[in-house]
């Protein structure tokens, strides 16, 4: 079973998300607003639990 089934958006937007907060620590407002520059509307506190949840 996939630890990333049941989730709204797809693999690849998490995956972006909690890499460029693990390496270059962006914040999660900043991060948001990235996401939306690239047509991905998400909120801060999402990227924030998904970095909680997903980070090594």
């Amino acid at each position: 079973m996939s630890i990333f089934k049941r989730r709204r958006f797809p693999v690849e937007i998490i995956l972006v998300c909690v890499r460029w907060d693990c390496k270059y620590g962006i914040t999660y407002r900043d991060l948001a607003e990235m996401m939306q520059e690239r047509g991905v509307e998400v909120d801060a506190s999402t990227i924030f639990r998904w970095v909680q949840r997903y980070a090594p």
